[in-house]
């Protein structure tokens, strides 16, 4: 266990160690001088930051919360990893904003900068495209066991339906590279993520709610 735990924080050391790499070379791609200007408050890259920032910091709830509503390692483990990426990566967007001078918060409704402020507004916490309302976090909460795992990963594959969604309109909206390389591997991994969801839950003889 020790040795386990011990790599955990070496993966999160290296995890830091990019982050502030990639801020830093997000920063000076826009600011040299025959590079792309700082984007503005509304651009699709300040929009993305902010609002991926805030889908992933769900992403990182939920996937602590079943971490301590199951024993079982595979689902335990796939959890620790969402958590860990999505936090620095929310950590690197986060920078970013503070580094372009920006807001992290807009007057415009979520998915501007997609297209999308003018959907319906978000009910019971579920702001974004896939996010889980206030009272999936609940009953997340409220399970254990097998049952736990299994809402987890529905609400996670929801989830990351809709953070590729998102990220796949930064990959085609954004321009600073660095960003747009972001979005590319979060629709990768993600992707990836999803369907090993759903392997899962076919072995706990469940599937997708969507």
């Amino acid at each position: 266990m020790r040795r386990q735990h011990v790599g955990w924080a070496a993966g999160a050391a290296a995890a830091v160690l990019v982050a502030a790499g990639a801020i830093t070379y997000a920063v000076a791609e826009d600011t040299g001088g025959s590079g792309p200007k700082t984007p503005g408050a509304e651009s699709a890259d300040a929009g993305f930051a902010r609002d991926m920032a805030v889908h992933h910091q769900q992403a990182v709830e939920m996937s602590y919360i079943v971490r301590d509503r199951t024993r079982n390692e595979e689902v335990r483990r796939l959890a620790y990893d969402i958590a860990q990426t999505q936090a620095n990566q929310r950590g690197m967007l986060l920078g970013w904003l503070d580094l372009w001078g920006l807001p992290k918060v807009s007057a415009e409704p979520p998915m501007t900068w997609m297209g999308m402020g003018d959907m319906p507004a978000g009910k019971d916490g579920a702001l974004m495209p896939g996010m889980a309302t206030n009272t999936d976090l609940e009953k997340l909460r409220s399970l254990n066991g097998k049952q736990a795992e299994v809402f987890y990963l529905q609400l996670m594959t929801d989830h990351h339906k809709g953070g590729v969604h998102m990220a796949e309109g930064c990959a085609a909206k954004c321009s600073v590279d660095v960003e747009k390389r972001l979005a590319q591997g979060m629709v990768e991994a993600q992707q990836s993520e999803i369907q090993l969801m759903a392997g899962m839950l076919k072995e706990r003889g469940a599937q997708a709610r969507s």
